[in-house]
């Protein structure tokens, strides 16, 4: 099974299709050629090609997890919680929700989302996913279910028994996982990035635990990795089509289900991340921007290309499409996204901006939250800008929030973008990603939505790294009831707002224009806030 691309109104002129039909570029990243990005990137690109093995080389898994599943159903244990960031998370996600069957991703730091996620222990297997092996945010959560286990009755043997963990070879959590006397243990290849992972251990152990048929989805994968050395395969055109619409100034790339049947829930978020941390870099790149669907304010525009996954490129213009089934899209649009990488030229493998922010936070954590005070208090919303955002703004006016909203609009410079940032409760604070369309609807600059700390490992990279044309909105929230990090001297709420705190001085650094509008009373602060923008 392979992918169908279909394009509208985009040529790919022969200034950017002959160079790579004159390189043989196709053929040669199929031998896994590192020199294909220029001589920086070759250390790098040596050591982050093995996803292109992924298709074959996954299958060893197959029969060991559905062993494994087979015994974790049979143990009682048919709830699976995953801890994992970024390509940990997002990949399993993905494959979870097209096949119907439940996964609990916990890839955030809000105490009211991780003691959700801290319930049914008596039939909760949890899944510790991190290629580093350091991750805070995991690290974190798989502190809270030992101690969550203990307080249920578990003793260590029972509790190492209820973790199934994913990493690199030799890293900190292999260990760890040894010393507690996990169940299982997976070893993934050192030589395929977290971004490109969804085909790898890290995307299928999840997956196949939760009930998904992995096997299946490595063969839509195998089905289209037969055709990759072909100079006019469809991931190739996807790349050229991406790499043509940034040069003709289109540098955003509007993702977009499928209509009518969207048969890749989720799938945007995930090639989300591939996109931003793989291009938005060395002050260039192509800013993905997730939207609800083609019609929705945002996918279209004079710097935006349309894109649809699981489905033909539609009417509008200029727009391309993809469809065919997930497997072969994983592949797909990672072979694409490396050939863009050629394109722009950049090096699609590293990701040089993103442990700044958590540099940021490791230092807040240790010094203390910076003291802010709010430039007003407004309903149950608490205003701060920086950079004299709000020097002229009437913050004493009863739409005061609307005024800050609006001088913040204004402040989204041309081919511009606004990244809505929400250091929230993903689950019981969903209403605020109603928040993207509202606000794309004010303005023709593109608008992207994220919650944090998710997005530090997706688009967080372009926001530092790629084009300083952005405007930041960023919302936080009242902890009602916070949770301690067990052994640690923090808690799940110092740490979400050291990491939003860490992300604000990441920006301010550049002189980017944000707002931060912290909630004092979530439910109510998120109508106030959807009322103001509208």
């Amino acid at each position: 099974m392979s992918l169908e691309f279909t394009t509208v109104g985009l040529d790919v002129p022969a200034p950017v299709r002959a160079p790579l039909v004159e390189d043989d570029v196709a053929a040669r990243l199929v031998r896994k050629d590192p020199t294909l990005w220029g001589p920086d990137a070759v250390p790098e690109a040596t050591v982050r090609l093995g996803w292109l093995d992924l298709p074959a080389s996954s299958r060893e898994l197959v029969s060991r997890l559905a062993e494994l599943r087979t015994e974790l159903v049979a143990a009682g244990l048919d709830r699976v919680v995953l801890c994992g960031m970024g390509g940990s998370s997002l990949a399993p996600e993905v494959i979870c929700r097209a096949a119907g069957v439940p996964l609990v991703v916990l890839d955030a730091t809000d105490p009211g989302q991780v003691a959700a996620a801290l319930t049914d222990l008596d039939r909760t297997v949890v899944v510790v996913s991190s290629k580093s092996g350091g991750t805070i945010e995991t690290d974190s959560q798989r502190r809270a279910f030992v101690a969550a286990f203990a307080e249920a009755g578990l003793d260590e043997r029972e509790i190492g028994a209820r973790f199934v963990v994913v990493t690199d070879p030799g890293s900190p959590l292999a260990d760890i996982a040894a010393a507690m006397g996990a169940r299982a243990v997976f070893l993934a290849d050192p030589t395929v990035g977290g971004r490109y992972s969804a085909l790898s251990a890290f995307g299928l152990v999840p997956a196949a635990l939760a009930g998904a048929d992995v096997g299946a989805l490595l063969a839509e994968a195998e089905g289209l990795a037969e055709q990759l050395s072909a100079p006019d395969n469809p991931a190739l055109e996807l790349g050229l089509a991406l790499g043509a619409g940034f040069r003709a100034g289109r540098d955003k790339l509007a993702l977009a289900p499928a209509a009518p049947d969207n048969t890749l829930p989720g799938f945007g978020d995930w090639a989300e991340q591939l996109i931003a941390e793989s291009t938005g870099k060395q002050g260039r790149g192509i800013l993905p921007v997730v939207v609800e669907d083609i019609g929705a304010p945002g996918a279209r525009g004079a710097d935006v290309l349309l894109a649809v996954a699981g489905g033909k490129a539609p009417p509008e213009e200029p727009s391309v499409g993809v469809a065919g089934p997930l497997g072969a899209q994983f592949l797909g649009w990672e072979y694409a996204t490396a050939v863009t990488g050629r394109i722009l030229g950049i090096n699609p493998f590293d990701q040089p901006n993103v442990t700044e922010s958590k540099e940021n936070t490791r230092r807040i954590l240790t010094e203390g939250l910076p003291e802010e005070r709010p430039a007003a208090t407004i309903g149950a919303i608490e205003v701060h800008g920086s950079g004299g955002l709000l020097d002229r703004v009437d913050l004493s006016a009863h739409d005061g929030v609307a005024l800050a909203l609006d001088a913040l609009l204004a402040s989204i410079p041309p081919r511009g973008y606004l990244a809505v940032m929400a250091y929230l409760d993903r689950e019981r604070d969903a209403a605020a990603a109603a928040l993207r369309a509202v606000l794309a609807r004010r303005t023709e600059r593109a608008v992207t939505f994220g919650w944090g700390p998710r997005f530090l490992h997706s688009t967080g990279q372009y926001h530092k790294g790629g084009p300083q044309l952005g405007a930041f909105l960023q919302l936080t929230g009242a902890v009602a009831q916070d949770l301690p990090v067990p052994d640690r001297p923090y808690s799940f709420g110092a740490l979400q707002a050291a990491q939003a705190a860490g992300d604000r001085a990441a920006l301010a650094d550049r002189g980017r224009p944000l707002l931060r509008l912290h909630l004092t009373d979530r439910a109510a602060g998120i109508e106030q806030l959807r009322s103001a923008a509208s």
